[in-house]
């Protein structure tokens, strides 16, 4: 098995904090959105992982360190990495094609912008499952039309009138995908673009057309990380699976607390200084933090930040940052100083 994970954008929707770090490398819980995401994906699918093919945008962007913390990741899952560059934003089929070489046999494609929960078993009678949940408001998403079979026949996006309530979550598996390859190939080839981009939704039509069998595979949770509001009810929700799984451990042995109250769940990293606080619940804060007389809820800190004085609430704040003050629902990036 293969995963294959487009990772290119510069994630717009999460400024500041993806000015200075790619999206997909933003923590969420203590780890990387794109960590956690791949993690989540191999344990769903239940067979050892061969390779991860990564799709990367400029280097200039996404630079050696980023490089090195990918291939650290598919070693940990006994895999290897495969690393590509999507030069032009040129949608989503484009990028998968970018990693063209590593386009064959059974793989799941996962766009590094989500996090999941799921428990099931792939249909070895499928051709292909498209990862949906179930959505109280279909007419904001794109969605999957399912004949009588429970097969899927459409993708329709945002539709007016009721389709169903299976909204696409962007994770595809494919039993061959070089059978995806080649109707990409096509798209590419007669310049079919929607919104002036290549779209996996046009290979995929054209997979349908020829009677491969899709069917869906339901997620219980679908977590966005697309800005700041979402990435934290999705730190929320996480810290809370986390906890109930109790697998991870969230509170590092380091953290040193001088009349402070931990309430959790809470993620807390190494060598953080906690003094005369109360943190949490729902809070992640990276390593080598210092927080003094202040109380933080509901928000995600990452690394080196030295927050004093204050009352955070959904608050999301980057790495290096010195913050002092009386603010609440704020959102700094890296190196930002408020005194």
């Amino acid at each position: 098995m293969k995963i294959i994970v487009p990772m290119a954008g510069r994630g717009s929707r999460l400024r500041p904090h993806s000015l200075t770090v790619p999206k997909p490398l933003i923590p969420v819980a203590g780890q990387p959105i794109v960590h956690r995401l791949v993690k989540d994906i191999a344990k769903v699918l239940k067979q050892p992982i061969e390779e991860i093919a990564f799709v990367l945008g400029d280097p200039a962007w996404f630079g050696d360190d980023v490089v090195t913390s990918l291939k650290e990741l598919a070693k940990s899952l006994g895999a290897k990495a495969s690393i590509y560059r999507q030069d032009q934003p040129l949608g989503t089929g484009h990028a998968i094609m970018c990693a063209e070489p590593s386009l064959s046999g059974p793989a799941v494609i996962a766009y590094a912008d989500t996090l999941i929960r799921a428990d099931f078993n792939l249909d070895p009678e499928a051709d292909a499952v498209i990862w949906t949940k179930k959505v109280e408001n279909p007419e904001a998403y794109g969605v999957v039309n399912l004949n009588a079979d429970n097969h899927i026949t459409e993708l329709v996006e945002k539709p007016q009138t009721f389709v169903s309530n299976q909204a696409v979550i962007g994770i595809y598996y494919f039993k061959d995908v070089a059978v995806l390859k080649g109707k990409l190939q096509e798209v590419l080839d007669e310049n079919i673009m929607n919104g002036g981009e290549y779209q996996i939704n046009d290979g995929i039509l054209r997979m349908m057309q020829e009677g491969k069998v899709f069917k869906t595979g339901t997620v219980d949770e679908w977590m966005d990380c697309g800005n700041k509001a979402v990435t934290l009810e999705t730190n929320t929700k996480m810290l809370g699976f986390l906890k109930a799984d109790n697998q991870e451990q969230l509170i590092a042995d380091s953290v040193t607390l001088e009349n402070a109250t931990i309430v959790e769940p809470c993620y807390i990293g190494e060598n953080v200084k906690l003094s005369n606080a109360t943190i949490g619940p729902n809070v992640s804060i990276g390593n080598n933090c210092v927080i003094e007389n202040a109380s933080v809820k509901n928000s995600l800190i990452q690394n080196h930040t030295t927050i004093k004085n204050t009352n955070l609430d959904q608050a999301m704040i980057g790495n290096h940052v010195k913050y002092n003050g009386e603010f609440t629902k704020i959102s700094i990036g890296d190196y930002s100083v408020l005194e």
